[in-house]
């Protein structure tokens, strides 16, 4: 049997700014204590050098004495060989790559949608793209591919309309922001559709494949983007679907400690990890690592005072044969 720590931590927006030393100082023992062989990350900005294309050396810094140094990272990033300016998706491992795709409204065509409280108002309706791919890692564990899905899906903040805003933080009329919200809904659907039609067509060209959808998901455990993915028999009612459903190894931590976001108050199960069912012979626990998590949504709670992340990893554990 072989160990394998599979994580998924959300970086908040990790990047070479001047407080990058702090940041590393706080978060690195955070990364040494997951352990993990295959690390899912978002939110990783690339850094640009004179002359070389854009690439992660500030992820590259952080990871550093670390058991995760020098491994591979398989990044979203757009046509060129560099990556993107900001929020890379990245999985981190030592472990063979057996191939790599990112897909963005590749299985769910972008809809088209004419906003209402758009000033000036749309002539034509215009299309809901989604910001940022889902990126699938396929790595060789133990002589098996292991499909690894990495995902941020939209968050539940309003889209940007024409005219909706009377400064950064002041929506126009109450409309507008209601309709910036649905607008983002949309994008957070279409992303978790597009995730699951992938575990799909990967299920279907081998059955008994090997799947684990990760990453911080903006939403809760009963909302639909997670439901949608995990394709539970409940919400479907077709028992020949039962394995094809979605396990999330949350459910194995604590309730009172089953939380990775801290808002108003109150802790938040945003981030996931969702495995099929025939990894669940193998699994062996969860950690949620949330011990200092500060409320994000305080006055007081700056970047300058709290320089690490707002999220807090989660790390599963499987002895594979």
């Amino acid at each position: 049997m072989t160990e394998l720590r599979i994580s998924t931590f959300n970086l908040e927006n990790f990047d070479e700014t001047p407080d990058l030393a702090d940041r590393i100082l706080l978060m690195r023992p955070q990364i040494q204590r997951l352990r993990a062989d295959i690390a899912c990350f978002q939110e990783v900005h690339g850094q640009e050098r004179p002359g070389r294309p854009r690439a992660l050396l500030a992820l590259r810094a952080l990871l550093d004495d670390t058991n995760l140094a020098g491994a591979e990272l398989v990044s979203t990033k757009p046509k060129d060989d560099g990556v993107y300016n900001e929020r890379n998706i990245v999985v981190a491992t030592h472990l063979p790559v057996l191939s790599r795709q990112q897909l963005r409204n590749e299985l769910v065509a972008a809809p088209t949608y004419r906003r209402l409280t758009a000033n000036p108002p749309d002539q034509f309706p215009i299309e809901v793209g989604v910001e940022r791919p889902i990126l699938h890692v396929e790595l060789d564990v133990g002589g098996r591919p292991l499909h690894v899905i990495n995902v941020h899906l939209k968050s539940k903040l309003p889209t940007d309309i024409p005219g909706g805003m009377l400064d950064t933080f002041t929506w126009r009329t109450a409309d507008a922001w209601a309709e910036g919200s649905f607008i983002s809904s949309m994008k957070r659907m279409a992303q978790a559709l597009e995730v699951r039609r992938l575990v799909d067509q990967i299920l279907d060209r081998d059955p008994d494949a090997r799947i684990v959808v990760a990453g911080d998901f903006n939403a809760t455990p009963d909302e639909i983007p997670v439901l949608a993915i995990r394709g539970q028999v409940e919400d479907t009612g077709n028992g020949a679907l039962s394995q094809r459903v979605l396990v999330p190894i949350e459910q194995t931590v604590p309730e009172s400690s089953r939380y990775t976001l801290f808002h108003q108050g109150k802790g938040n199960m945003l981030d996931h990890m969702l495995v099929t069912r025939n990894l669940l012979a193998s699994y062996r626990g969860s950690e949620i690592h949330n011990e200092l998590l500060h409320d994000e949504s305080q006055s007081f709670a700056t970047d300058k005072k709290f320089p690490e992340s707002d999220h807090a990893p989660v790390v599963a554990t499987f002895d594979l044969p």
